[in-house]
């Protein structure tokens, strides 16, 4: 518990721009497999967080050698948001390994469909729709999401919108108690007061592909995730056939409270693209 509450630490310092040398008392820990060439891990936050949530899972993963981009999702729309991610792929060389939290599970579900160099999908207290989904279907039947708009969120216009689509920002009750339950309560403070909002449209656009069909997958669940319920969790990751890792207590904000676990999905991913080294 006190080395967690230190990584947690680290990854605050760093959202609020410190540098942090490296995450406490962790020493780097050779690849299980060594890879001829190693995949580029692209990393894909969701609503209500940024690249910087990724902190822990860069600093790993860059001492294990592996090359790591962290794309700014535009949080505008599953379309646009995907359609920017795919062009942002074309750019990478190589086999790549692509990681999406919460709404970006959907963006990557949208943005890998027939990019030959994406070989694994990681998904991370996500939505993985299929084909004519919204990611506001998948937060399941108890997810804190479920309340009246006006409990959860502070609606700002969005000029230039479509009419009715609007920027939503969580609210701090909401955050705190329901997004990063297990962040200390000055670490979630700072993350609610940082969060980049996301368009409605995010969350009601229909997905048009399913890249987790020809693509094989891993799954992160956070088992106290009050966002998108770990039941809605189990049975996206069940129909991908994906391999599934459990964090007990993990909250929405797995990938800042147990980077470790997460980042330990992610090198299986990693590895599971050279399994003949």
């Amino acid at each position: 518990m006190k080395t967690r509450c230190k990584q947690i630490l680290a990854t605050v310092l760093a959202l609020a721009g410190f540098t942090v040398s490296g995450p406490p008392n962790a020493q780097p820990t050779p690849s299980a497999v060594a890879c001829a060439v190693k995949p580029t891990v692209v990393l894909v936050h969701g609503a209500w967080a940024g690249t910087s949530s990724w902190s822990g899972e860069t600093e790993r993963l860059q001492q294990e050698g592996y090359k790591v981009r962290a794309f700014a999702n535009p949080l505008r729309g599953l379309t646009s948001d995907a359609a920017g991610l795919a062009a942002f792929l074309k750019t990478i060389d190589g086999p790549i390994v692509l990681v999406g939290h919460s709404y970006g599970g959907s963006v990557i579900t949208n943005a890998a469909a027939g990019n030959p160099n994406v070989e694994q999908l990681v998904y991370v207290d996500a939505a993985a729709p299929a084909v004519g989904e919204t990611t506001g279907q998948l937060s399941g039947k108890t997810s804190a999401l479920g309340g009246p708009a006006d409990t959860l969120y502070d609606q700002v216009s969005l000029p230039g919108a479509p009419s009715g689509d609007v920027l939503l920002y969580l609210k701090q009750p909401v955050f705190l108690q329901s997004f990063g339950p297990d962040l200390p309560k000055p670490a979630a403070t700072a993350l609610w007061a940082g969060q980049r909002p996301a368009a409605m449209s995010a969350f009601t656009t229909p997905s048009k592909a399913a890249a987790w069909k020809t693509i094989p997958s891993r799954y992160v669940i956070g088992t106290a995730d009050k966002i998108i319920t770990p039941d809605s969790q189990q049975s996206m990751a069940q129909r991908a056939n994906a391999k599934i890792l459990r964090v007990p207590g993990g909250s929405h904000l797995t990938l800042i409270s147990h980077p470790e676990a997460v980042t330990d999905q992610i090198l299986a991913a990693a590895h599971a693209t050279c399994p003949d080294t």
